[in-house]
């Protein structure tokens, strides 16, 4: 099990031979991959914007192309074909994942490896290694002590995948508009964790939620100071459930319990108001000739300016803009 995605010296790459491509990918995704063509004119084209817990790639061919991945990847791994249809192989199952839809393919239940192919046109992967989604799965509770498993590898519902969708659009828009961003910390740890949760609730897996009745004992106003002090005093921190609960001394259920039963709202939640305000008093602070209201907004780990500007509107009844240039008041 991967605890960091494999380093990759270029983050585009681009070839016309077959056997450069499945060694370039090998290395992408830590398994042998080994590329057969239906046609001559393959061209595969390669692009990635990652950190050391997730990425997203785009790999692009001209002609129909099938790819035998030998093992289970070391990292959760998920493909959206775009304009074009993906077919998937492993052992007896077959899945055929059309245009925007999406399909789990790594630690496979029905034999060690599998075949993935598509014709002409573009899919999106995206891998994250397995301690991010254990680490998210903790904060929504999972009891179990063995690794978290999906009992499918496409999505629960058509509700559920939409969601799934919906996630995916607005992160890998915001990755290619603002590329910047993923120099940020913050950004970087929280998109990571959006990706790993939605993945949870999107696909059915083995994790458990329920609270324990001494996790419910210990949700008690104390518990409750020693997270918030700790949260004020790291919101500059890429922090997460898991060092909330540590720093209170509790579970991460037990913490979670306690913000709900005093706060009405989650721990993630407490620390996404702790940075606004943050991010708000830098706003009044900062000339407007030396800074700006993405960049800052990036800073304290908003990713998308316009969703940053709801929050901060609905909190401070005015614009970020306005704030920065001190109009308004």
């Amino acid at each position: 099990m991967a605890t960091s995605l494999p380093p990759q010296p270029d983050v585009s790459f681009e070839t016309g031979d077959c056997d450069h491509a499945g060694e370039y990918l090998s290395g992408a995704y830590g398994s042998e991959i080994r590329l057969r063509s239906s046609g001559d004119g393959y061209r595969c084209r390669f692009s990635r914007a990652a950190s050391d817990a997730f990425a997203v790639d785009v790999v692009g061919q001209d002609v129909r192309m099938t790819y035998a991945v030998e093992e289970s990847l070391p990292v959760l791994g998920l493909i959206r074909p775009r304009g074009t249809v993906l077919g998937y192989r492993c052992g007896d199952v077959e899945h055929r994942v059309g245009s925007g839809e999406a399909i789990l393919v790594s630690r496979a239940e029905h034999g060690p490896g599998y075949q993935i192919g598509w014709g002409d046109g573009d899919i999106e992967a995206v891998t994250m290694v397995f301690p991010l989604l254990d680490q998210v799965a903790a904060g929504a509770g999972n009891q179990r002590n063995t690794p978290i498993r999906f009992t499918d590898p496409l999505p629960g519902d058509p509700v559920a995948a939409r969601q799934l969708g919906a996630t995916l659009d607005y992160l890998t828009g915001a990755l290619r508009d603002r590329p910047r961003s993923m120099n940020e910390p913050l950004v970087v740890g929280a998109t990571g964790r959006l990706l790993a949760a939605t993945f949870l609730s999107v696909f059915p897996n083995t994790a458990d939620s329920d609270p324990t009745i001494e996790e419910r004992h210990d949700a008690h106003p104390h518990t409750l100071r020693q997270a918030v002090a700790f949260i004020d005093d790291n919101a500059h921190r890429d922090i997460s459930v898991a060092d909330i609960a540590t720093a209170a001394h509790v579970t991460i259920r037990a913490v979670q319990h306690a913000f709900r039963r005093h706060l009405d709202t989650t721990p993630m939640r407490y620390l996404r108001r702790a940075r606004l305000e943050h991010a708000h008093r830098e706003l009044l602070a900062t000339e407007p000739t030396t800074g700006t209201v993405t960049d800052i907004a990036a800073r304290w780990g908003f990713f998308h300016p316009g969703r940053f500007a709801r929050y901060y509107r609905g909190v401070y009844g005015r614009t970020p803009q306005q704030s920065l240039l001190r109009d308004g008041r």
